[in-house]
């Protein structure tokens, strides 16, 4: 008592707050919770009172009234303070106080337990420090989790472990304790479920169960949630012990989906093996994830499940989980399928499904409806919510009880896309809540080629959810069971709470970002493991092989029942026709190596492709020291393979070359990154670097021309009217693939329609025509519009924007098709000093050696000139048709059409376009050419007819198209019925 009572005096001049300060910075600043001390010592005491999250500032105070007056305490605290004073071990010194009547020599008997004499502040100090491990656990221990299937990757991007983790023993001196505490008994507070029904367990089995509850397959973040009953539901879920025991039943129902889920991808390689569709292999597992929350949300009472998603996986979605008839979506694959009368088609992976059918689990009718969606990636969720709030409206469910959503991500995407955090942020508000949304990511821990760690700044793709407290559980795809549990947790948090979830699934893309993509160029470490890892079905198979639940011959039986389906369902796709498949490519890309190789061909033989055009206009510029810097999705290694600016090496991971960095000694540096998935964003960043740098040449690629228009709001708003509002030049360039090829209407148009209307120049009026006339045009204009045929011309228009005396936005459309087309080439001496960009390239065959004998001069501009000139040539009218290349489409070049329409007397005058008569040139191009001609000849049209997409999604309709214009173009009678 005189050791206590020394102490006691040495800490009487430390104040309550003092002691506060001692302690926070004594343990992690997340750990440490600050109570309002109680001044009254009065209520019973139901266990040891720090142990329940009471204050040691209150427990302080109480001792040091106990210590003047025993009785100005409750008896629970004073015979809690005698044991321990007495030297009572963690976690006994607690007993509950006596029945009324106790004699004072049986309350004398309670008291007296042991005879030494303890340091309680020590106590107090290692109970305090197990409950901030506890807690430890549950806010970091996601971090040490065992998430990436591959065994390469932090799925946090982060390999270091929290300080506060226990991995080893020698780190239990973060919490003031050592090995020798291990086996002391530590009574459990009421924050957490790891005791089950026991109230104190051993520390060595408390770090143990925490390590089973938070640190294998599973990671779950929710620590930030502000609802206490929200956070105690979560912990009860994963940390109470067995909590994650499947039935036999159960088991073998989760490998029959992955057999499906697994089996109906191998069947497509098999049998359309060019064909891309964007398969789930790597993250088959996403099947029965998606089979789980929808059949605990229809045991809940769900009768409609809006989804929306992605394109990959999309084809095993419909197949596996909405049930679309196999047939149905295997003749998709067909070429010669027709497209509908009433629109363009899309893509079959694209594509939505509308369905109602029996839940076999729940035995309750339910209706799954997929929305069709873009390319645009998460552009569908808020409408995929619009359309759920719709239907809970209509049918007056007015919690969400019965109708629900599901959204399906990218992790690349959920990170990239503003539209993720929009949509999240309408999660709550009265008049756009769905009542909770569960969220799936797909995490296959690469966005297209863009390394995570290149593509967000925060640890998880998922963090964005965090905002709107919204729990995370973060899952190793490669254990189905690990992945069925979370997904029947997460659907019965929706059902119970009414808010959003996530459930992130990290996983791996076997694959390319599809069939037709070569990922060892740029992930060759990542890639490597994934050729040796084994498929999750059959690791799942042989593991309930293994104990028993199933025996090899069922499991085999299983594959060959639905191997079956799937071929009766593809001769009942044939419909007793020939079925012809049409490989949309012919092979895999080249390899790398074979890339530079042919580059070296090439400069041997002074030509060069588009590619090669690109790279030297850069280094000429970055020779001259001119900073070049290249930015969007992708753009290191080019959307189709082509550009190879950064060479990755094929053992070391993150060991780079980027040989433009190494032209000569004084060159200006060379910039090509990779952005996140965001257009709007990005495009908006490299707009404000061009504002900062009038001397670099700044240049924002989109992955495809029509992903420019989620970023309309910059183009519209900044690029197009800035020099008219705000009097500031500005020199950046977008790059825009563009080119109708039969790959649907979302991967075909950079719609050049929209730039051109937003010109500014007078269609209505022939400028004067003076020596500097080009240059004068160029400085009078909002922004530049251009279309390259050859590598040549792209090569100086590049050099030209940084070259010119003042700067002026390009809007650049760049080819697809052209990139390898073998006319599309150039030779050194179209490049040498002298020559310079073309705005117009004439006729240069025998139709000019003989212009008088000429009945047709076609204008047109990019590549379909080169499909003009093979019909021509096919035809044998290479002597009276001539086609012009209009390289340079804004400002108009009305003298070089005067020159071209003068040197041809007796031709007629075409326009042919590849893209729809209301779209594309047409209607910016015929007013300025009827005004060059004084109005004396019409300019007939050869092109597709009007539409409101901007190409068909079907192959076979594509190429009816093309032969059908192509015709018309090229035939003398096509317009006489029209003179």
């Amino acid at each position: 008592m005189h050791r206590l009572r020394t102490c006691a005096a040495r800490l009487r001049p430390i104040t309550a707050s003092q002691t506060a300060r001692t302690l926070s910075q004594q343990r992690p600043a997340a750990l440490t919770r600050t109570f309002q001390p109680n001044r009254h010592y009065t209520a019973p005491v139901a266990a040891e009172p720090f142990l329940n999250g009471t204050s040691s500032n209150y427990v302080e105070e109480m001792y040091y009234a106990w210590l003047e007056n025993p009785k100005s305490v409750h008896k629970s605290w004073d015979i809690f303070f005698r044991n321990a004073n007495a030297g009572a071990p963690p976690g006994t010194a607690y007993q509950s106080p006596p029945p009324l009547g106790t004699s004072l020599a049986g309350l004398s008997q309670v008291q007296s337990l042991v005879g030494a004499q303890p340091n309680v502040e020590k106590l107090v100090e290692d109970h305090l420090a197990v409950q901030s491990l506890i807690r430890a656990y549950q806010i970091r221990g996601h971090h040490v989790a065992q998430l990436d299937p591959l065994g390469i990757m932090d799925a946090d991007l982060d390999s270091c472990v929290p300080t506060d983790i226990i991995t080893s023993s020698d780190k239990l001196g973060f919490y003031g304790l050592d090995e020798s505490d291990l086996d002391k008994v530590f009574r459990l507070p009421t924050t957490t479920f790891i005791g089950g029904d026991e109230s104190a367990l051993p520390l060595r089995e408390i770090i143990r169960r925490l390590e089973m509850a938070y640190c294998q397959h599973i990671g779950v973040e929710f620590m930030f949630i502000n609802d206490l009953d929200q956070c105690q539901w979560i912990r009860q879920k994963f940390e109470r012990p067995g909590v994650m025991h499947f039935t036999l039943e159960e088991k073998r129902t989760l490998l029959a989906r992955m057999i499906r889920s697994t089996r109906f991808e191998e069947f497509l390689q098999r049998k359309w093996s060019s064909e891309k569709r964007f398969g789930l292999e790597g993250c088959e597992s996403l099947i029965p994830a998606l089979k789980t929350i929808i059949d605990k949300s229809s045991e809940n009472g769900v009768e409609s499940v809006i989804m929306g998603m992605p394109h990959r996986g999309r084809l095993n979605v419909l197949a596996n989980v909405i049930r679309k008839e196999l047939e149905q979506i295997f003749c998709q694959f067909d070429s010669k399928l027709e497209a509908a009368d009433e629109g363009s088609g899309d893509v079959k992976y694209h594509l939505g499904m509308y369905h109602r059918r029996i839940n076999r689990v729940s035995d309750r009718n339910i209706t799954l409806s997929l929305v069709a969606n873009p390319s645009h990636l998460e552009a569908v969720n808020p409408v995929v919510q619009g359309k759920t709030k719709a239907e809970q409206f209509y049918c007056g469910d007015t919690d969400g009880n019965r109708v629900m959503s599901i959204l399906l991500h990218g992790d690349a995407a959920f990170a990239g896309q503003g539209i993720v955090y929009e949509t999240f942020h309408l999660s709550d508000l009265p008049s756009y809540t769905t009542h909770g949304t569960v969220h799936v990511v797909a995490n296959n821990q690469i966005g297209f080629t863009t390394d995570p760690r290149m593509a967000r700044s925060s640890p998880y793709p998922t963090d964005v959810a965090r905002v709107v407290n919204a729990p995370i559980f973060h899952v190793n795809a490669d254990d189905p069971e690990a992945v069925m549990y979370v997904c029947n947790v997460a659907a019965e948090w929706r059902a119970t709470f009414h808010k959003d979830v996530v459930v992130d699934l990290v996983c791996y893309r076997r694959n390319g970002h599809n069939e037709m993509d070569e990922p060892m160029f740029t992930q060759p470490l990542m890639y490597k493991q994934i050729k040796k890892q084994k498929g999750v079905m059959q690791k799942y198979a042989e593991k309930l092989i293994a104990e028993g639940s199933v025996t090899r011959q069922e499991y085999e039986e299983e594959i060959a029942k639905y191997d079956k389906i799937c071929e009766e369902a593809y001769t009942r796709s044939k419909d007793e026709k020939i079925l012809h498949i049409k490989h949309w490519l012919d092979s895999p890309w080249p390899g790398l190596t074979r890339i530079l190789k042919g580059r070296g061909e090439m400069i041997k033989n002074r030509t060069v492709d588009w590619a090669l055009g690109e790279y030297m206009a850069f280094g000429s510029l970055l020779k001259e020291g001119i900073h070049v810097r290249l930015s969007g999705q992708d753009v290191e290694r080019g959307t189709f393979s082509h550009r190879h600016h950064v060479l990755h090496d094929q053992n070391v991971d993150k060991r780079i070359c980027i040989p433009m960095n190494h032209i000569s000694p004084n060159q200006a540096p060379y910039t090509v990154c990779n952005s996140s998935l965001s257009e709007y964003g990005v495009l908006g960043f490299e707009l404000g670097f061009a504002m900062a740098s009038p001397n670099a040449l700044i240049l924002w690629e989109a992955q495809f021309g029509d992903f420019h228009n989620t970023a309309q709001c910059i183009i519209d708003q900044f690029i197009c009217p800035g020099q008219a509002k705000w009097v500031r030049q500005n020199g950046i360039v977008l790059l825009l693939p563009h080119g109708m090829e039969g790959m649907g209407p979302e991967h075909s148009s950079a719609r050049p329609e929209r730039f051109l209307q937003m010109c500014n120049d007078d269609p209505d009026v022939f400028p004067k025509i003076t020596e500097d006339f080009a240059v004068r045009q160029l400085y009078d204009c909002n922004w530049i519009v251009v279309n390259c045929s050859n590598p040549g011309n792209f090569f100086h228009v590049m050099r030209r924007q940084i070259l010119m005396p003042f700067r002026k936005p390009l809007i650049m459309f760049t080819p697809k098709s052209l990139l390898r087309h073998p006319e599309a080439r150039s030779s050194f001496d179209e490049m040498l000093p002298g020559t310079h960009f073309q705005r117009l390239i004439p006729d240069s065959g025998p139709a000019a050696a003989n212009p008088a004998g000429v009945k047709r001069l076609i204008f047109c501009t990019g590549k379909i000139y080169y499909e003009l000139t093979r019909e021509r040539k096919a035809r044998s009218m290479e002597d009276t048709i001539a086609i012009c290349r209009m390289e340079q489409l804004s400002p108009f070049p009305f003298d070089l059409v005067k020159a071209e329409t003068e040197k041809y007397p007796n031709a007629d005058l075409v326009w042919c376009q590849e893209e729809h008569k209301n779209q594309g040139y047409y209607d910016y191009v015929k007013p300025r050419m009827r005004t060059t001609i004084d109005r004396v000849k019409p300019v007939w049209y050869a092109g597709r007819g009007p539409a409101a997409a901007p190409a068909t999604g079907n192959k076979a309709a594509h190429q009816q198209e093309l032969s059908r214009f192509l015709d018309n173009a090229l035939n003398l009678d096509a317009f006489k019925d029209h003179a």
